[in-house]
């Protein structure tokens, strides 16, 4: 397999478009075609399934998309470090929550982009909780994450800022209001993630069984959630802070005090050795107070 077919292979499996994809890769619909089939050849089994309405990848597609990602970002930076100069050059990848991109990253990152103009940088956006598997799945060089609680493995953390945990309440009048939080009161939590295991030791120091109304993914999905009444939630402040529905939720003041956010910069041993992205580390360093 040549990096070049995994890359067409890479953008095709994103679109699910055959002939969106061959435009972004610069190909004609036959080339596509053909880099596809090659692969389909070399792993030995079909990489998707098509129909006149849809495009989907097979299982084998999704475990060769996986490594893929992986293969190319290794590529990528080991072509860098034998091309290495004096000045920091190529490319890193960055996740983070789109409260990160908001609120943590843009100092950051034009600190950043002044100082190494030939660094490309790439931003994916999702959910906060899994920002850590992004970096130990290897397709991410940087995530921005809360420390977890547990230590972690092959992974560094350069802490960023600290936020509280705080229970936040709808503001709908449908919702009865909550004076104190007993731990029986229907609850929207996150489906992992640092908050969501800190609530639960919570739950079981006190040997309570929660009430969960539903389980989202990140924390701007969790305070919409609230919005519309479903339930208590638990989130950190500084998302909440930058949601656009903080005016139509309330925190609960009498709560239990969780642990707060620690939230940073994750990268594994191996990732800190480019100097892309240790230039980046070190920048964040001295941009600490």
């Amino acid at each position: 397999m040549d990096i070049q077919a995994l890359e067409t292979f890479i953008r095709t499996a994103e679109l699910l478009h055959f002939g969106r994809a061959s435009q972004a890769c610069n190909l004609s619909p036959s080339a596509l075609t053909r880099t596809i089939q090659r692969l389909e050849e070399e792993v030995g089994q079909p990489l998707f399934l098509r129909d006149n309405r849809r495009v989907a990848l097979t299982e084998a597609g999704n475990q060769l998309l996986n490594y893929a990602r992986k293969a190319v970002h290794d590529w990528t930076h080991f072509r860098e470090g034998l091309t290495r100069e004096e000045s920091v050059s190529g490319t890193i990848s960055i996740y983070a929550s789109i409260t990160a991109v908001y609120s943590l990253l843009p100092e950051l990152l034009e600190a950043y982009r002044a100082k190494f103009p030939d660094v490309h940088l790439g931003l994916r956006t999702g959910a906060a909780e899994r920002a850590i598997e992004q970096v130990h799945s290897g397709e991410i060089d940087l995530a921005v994450a809360a420390r977890p609680d547990r230590k972690l493995q092959r992974l560094e953390f350069r802490p960023l800022a600290e936020t509280p945990l705080v229970f936040i309440q709808p503001g709908t009048p449908a919702f009865p209001k909550v004076g104190k939080f007993r731990g029986q009161e229907p609850l929207v939590i996150p489906q992992a993630g640092t908050a969501r295991n800190r609530l639960d030791e919570w739950f079981r120091s006190n040997g309570l069984t929660p009430n969960i109304a539903l389980e989202v993914s990140g924390n701007e999905a969790l305070i919409a959630m609230v919005r519309l009444g479903t339930g208590i939630g638990v989130v950190p402040k500084l998302a909440l802070e930058r949601s656009p529905f903080r005016d139509e939720v309330s925190i609960l003041r009498n709560a239990p005090n969780l642990k707060p956010y620690v939230v940073g910069l994750v990268s594994s041993k191996r990732n800190l050795k480019y100097p892309a992205v240790r230039a980046m580390w070190e920048l964040a360093e001295s941009l600490q107070p």
